[in-house]
């Protein structure tokens, strides 16, 4: 091989750690049937190549075929200085290495010509359909291969039949950033139909981060590439957070796997590792009451309502609900659609309504909101539980959302709040405040007519859920 060839296979391999070059020869040497050492000679192994039947039988059951295929034209697409025809339907280890390191160690530009040829493996310029495709294949196959690998992070994925909906809701959502040839935003009846060239796939990657982590996650889990080394054994992207609260794993949510997976995206940095189950209508009740005493002093949450035409929605509180008649939180705040479509709305900045949360007075409304204003949330579940509204003609005026619910005044099925990161370092060895905590004046009068606090000595101790 060239010289040409052998500067760009080490400028790619150089980019990786001893550990790994020898994780991905390995890997290579498995996937072209080599029973050679690591050490071999680099001519001599770089004779070795994979056909798409031989990548078909390293990962097996552990990816779509659809995707396998879409890898090995990846691999294969990488230019080589001097390559023979025979080559063609087959992968020699300078492209497989180049493969790796465009995507997983490269930039939207480096990666745009390889997932180019993953979506078409023979034409230069393809369709935003193609695109959707290929989204809905991305995402399946993150769902498929984090199944496979027991690495849904206690997630309960009861029906995998009900999967698809959610995988497509996610691959429409990637691609909404899409921009076509000519720079304009694939939108109306005929967006589909535009034409995109690798600068549209490129800015595409670069503006939905989320391809690139999914993408990582299919080489890692899928190729089992890097996989083994100590320090890839944690899930630094946070694809899913650990599943905690969920006891034995017999609850299901109502979130799926791409639904989480894209809230969590959302979420800050620090808090995407882990979420805690601290409320469910369908284990703690439907109570007003059990919601607030379970929601309170437990940190930033992310609250799922569904109503009961189906209608899936919520949003993220970023600070920790407090029971008090004055608006709360901070610009952090969103709100989210789940069913039947997936979106974030997040702050506009025309007012400062992100979060409310009431109990108990005559005088301010009781109930729990975000968005908007009195009578008028973009969410909203009243204090007498089973009722709600999503108010928003046309928008909801602090975080941009449409009405949430199938119909504007709802009513509820069910209710989960998850606290999301690590819990508050102020709760650490404490109960979960009762209502009253935030009612001083509620206090005193029960301490006036000698009556005590029913809740005391009967608050759930703090559960991190690692018991799950």
């Amino acid at each position: 091989m060239g010289n040409v060839e052998s500067s760009t296979y080490q400028k790619h391999l150089s980019r990786f750690l001893p550990d790994e070059q020898a994780d991905i020869d390995g890997v290579f040497s498995t996937l072209s049937g080599s029973a050679e050492p690591v050490a071999a000679k680099m001519e001599k192994a770089t004779k070795k190549a994979v056909t798409l039947a031989m990548l078909k039988a390293y990962v097996k059951e552990a990816l779509p075929e659809s995707m396998i295929v879409r890898l090995h034209d990846g691999m294969k697409s990488v230019p080589l200085a001097e390559k023979s025809p025979a080559l063609d339907t087959q992968v020699v280890k300078e492209q497989f290495v180049v493969f790796m390191s465009a995507l997983l160690k490269g930039n939207a530009e480096e990666k745009s010509g390889t997932v180019l040829k993953m979506i078409s493996a023979t034409a230069g310029t393809v369709k935003a359909s193609q695109i959707l495709k290929f989204a809905e294949d991305l995402v399946g196959s993150v769902v498929h291969v984090l199944s496979y690998r027991k690495a849904l992070q206690g997630w309960n994925l009861q029906d995998p039949r009900n999967v698809s909906s959610g995988v497509k809701a996610l691959a429409s959502q990637l691609i909404a950033e899409l921009k076509a040839a000519d720079g304009k935003r694939t939108e109306g009846a005929q967006a589909l139909d535009a034409i995109c060239d690798q600068s549209s796939v490129e800015d595409w990657l670069f503006r939905v981060p989320q391809v690139s982590a999914f993408l990582s996650v299919i080489i890692r889990q899928g190729l089992l590439v890097l996989h083994s080394l100590p320090d890839q054994a944690r899930d630094p992207l946070h694809i899913l957070p650990a599943c905690k609260g969920a006891k034995g794993g017999r609850f299901a949510s109502l979130l799926d796997i791409p639904s989480v997976a894209y809230i969590n995206s959302h979420l800050p940095s620090e808090l995407q590792h882990k979420w805690r189950l601290i409320f469910a209508s369908r284990v703690h009740g439907e109570s007003f009451t059990q919601l607030c005493g379970h929601i309170v002093n437990q940190g930033p949450c992310v609250l799922v309502l569904k109503d009961v035409d189906g209608y899936i929605f919520g949003g993220f509180a970023s600070c920790s609900w407090e029971v008090k008649p004055q608006f709360q939180g901070d610009s952090g705040c969103f709100l989210f659609s789940v069913s039947p479509s997936l979106a974030v709305f997040t702050y506009t900045g025309y007012n400062d309504h992100y979060m409310y949360l009431n109990h108990g007075q005559q005088m301010m409304p009781n109930g729990l909101g975000m968005g908007g204003q009195h009578n008028y949330f973009g969410l909203w579940i009243d204090g007498n539980y089973g009722k709600g509204h999503s108010k928003a003609k046309p928008r909801c005026t602090t975080y941009n959302s449409p009405q949430l619910s199938a119909s504007e005044n709802f009513t509820l099925d069910a209710v989960e709040v998850w606290a999301v990161g690590d819990l508050p370092e102020d709760t650490t060895g404490k109960g979960a405040k009762s209502v009253l905590d935030a009612d001083p004046e509620a206090q005193a009068l029960l301490e006036m007519i000698g009556k005590s606090r029913q809740s005391e000595g009967l608050r759930e101790p703090v559960d991190d859920g690692d018991g799950n």
